[in-house]
């Protein structure tokens, strides 16, 4: 940052935008030759290069931001603009699947029965583990709370600790949906009632792994005593994104699991 007459940051050129669209082209294919033909290798090699791509990109950003000061006050603001306009890309993303189903909910077709739930299917008890969900979800919410404001007063044990508790929420409420999932007594193609409940709460739970991913880095960063009370935006993404898994939860908790039941 010296030789420079500027506080943005110039990034070198990196290897990782391309070998993540590799990966993402290997997923996309190997997944279409495993429903289709049961053939699991692209998809594995897809999703290894994903894996190695996210550590060393995440290895890179540590370096830039950690130990050679290139995220300064102007460039974390940029990263935060960055920030706000990627979780207002995901509320649209979701608003899509919301508009799908309460537009087949509120005017069922003559094939569904003209009711909803369409005649033959048996929703979820919203009231068992679909409320246990959202219970852990939002004690996850309170958790990652505890973190940033541990992080931000400089109590590190805390921290770490509040950490690790988020982690562990977010995991046992992955391992609580795939639970569902596998007892649920209708499937994806199951009219277009099984398509938006799956589509939808699929992707609410890829988010939450995703977002579990971010705050294991986040803790892992934290052990390593990367963060400060005032540089740790790459903890504050990170809990901005969990707070938006949240939210989406709970409006997918009343409008599918609940009211749409």
């Amino acid at each position: 940052m010296a030789h420079q007459a500027h506080t943005y940051h110039m990034v070198d050129p990196s290897p990782w935008p391309l070998t993540g669209a590799m990966a993402a082209l290997l997923l996309t294919s190997g997944l279409a030759m495993w429903f289709h033909f049961g053939l699991t290798i692209i998809l594995y090699l897809g999703f290894i290069i994903l894996l190695l791509t996210m550590l060393q990109w995440w290895r890179d950003v540590v370096r830039e931001s950690t130990f050679q000061g290139h995220h300064t006050l102007l460039v974390q603001k940029g990263l935060r603009y960055g920030m706000i306009l990627f979780i207002t890309s995901e509320v649209f993303f979701f608003l899509g699947f919301f508009w799908a189903f309460y537009r087949a909910s509120l005017a069922p077709t003559i094939e569904l029965g003209e009711c909803w739930p369409p005649t033959g299917i048996l929703p979820l008890d919203p009231f068992e583990v679909p409320l246990l969900n959202t219970a852990v979800l939002l004690a996850s919410g309170v958790t990652v709370t505890w973190a940033h404001h541990s992080i931000m007063s400089d109590n590190r044990k805390e921290a770490i600790q509040a950490l690790t508790l988020t982690i562990v929420l977010g995991l046992y409420f992955t391992a609580l949906q795939a639970t569902e999932y596998y007892e649920t007594p209708f499937t994806i193609s199951d009219s277009i009632y099984g398509s938006t409940f799956f589509v939808a709460t699929g992707f609410h739970g890829l988010h939450v792994i995703i977002g579990s991913s971010f705050l294991v880095i986040c803790l892992t960063r934290q052990i390593m005593y990367h963060f400060t009370s005032n540089h740790h935006f790459g903890f504050e993404a990170a809990a901005w994104y969990w707070h938006f898994v949240d939210v989406v939860w709970l409006f997918l908790y009343v409008s599918i699991y609940w009211w749409g039941s």
